[in-house]
This record gives C-alpha cells, sequence and structure tokens, in this order.
C-alpha cells in the first residue's frame, strides 16, 4: 500500500484543507490503463473502487489503476520557494 512522507502528510493536508466543502475531502489519484502519468485532485470523497490510504489525518484517494501502480511506493513532497508543490513517487527500499 502507498506510503505518505512527513512532508507529504502535511502537503496534503493543507491541500485538502482550502477546500471547505466537506470533511471528508482528499487528495485522489487517477492513473489511466498504460498510461505513465498519474493526475491529481482534491475531491469530496473515494469514488466507488478507490483505495483509502490515510496518515497523520491525511486523506489520499487512489483509483484502482493507480492502487496497483503505486502498491509499492512512498508519496513525497516539496514545495518550492514559490509555494508550488511538486510530488514524488520514491520506490520503498
Amino acid at each position: 500500500m502507498l506510503t505518505l512522507t512527513e512532508t507529504a502528510t502535511t502537503v496534503v493536508k493543507t491541500i485538502v484543507e482550502q477546500d471547505p466543502n466537506t470533511e471528508a475531502s482528499g487528495l485522489r489519484i487517477n492513473g489511466e490503463p498504460g498510461a505513465p502519468n498519474l493526475t491529481v485532485a482534491v475531491v469530496a470523497a473515494p469514488e466507488a473502487g478507490d483505495s483509502v490510504v490515510e496518515a497523520d489525518g491525511a486523506r489520499v484517494f487512489l483509483e484502482e489503476n493507480a492502487s496497483v501502480a503505486l502498491s509499492d511506493k512512498t508519496l513525497h513532497a516539496e514545495v518550492g520557494e514559490n509555494g508550488a508543490v511538486n510530488f514524488a513517487i520514491l520506490d520503498n527500499a
């Protein structure tokens, strides 16, 4: 199952807290079959079939293809000087 670094946990919580619509909000990672890229969006709740990863209050919803692709990975985040967030997928050791 996907794990989150401490920085990724903080960034996910900060991003999701900007959406005041619901307490069940989370960051959803979507993957298309055979596509090398993943998309990320703040959503109100997981969709049917999503896996839910929770870490210290951060909620990440993984679409089925993303869940398979990230099952042995770690989500990391970096915040640039201009405030831009970059996510990285790391291999678990």
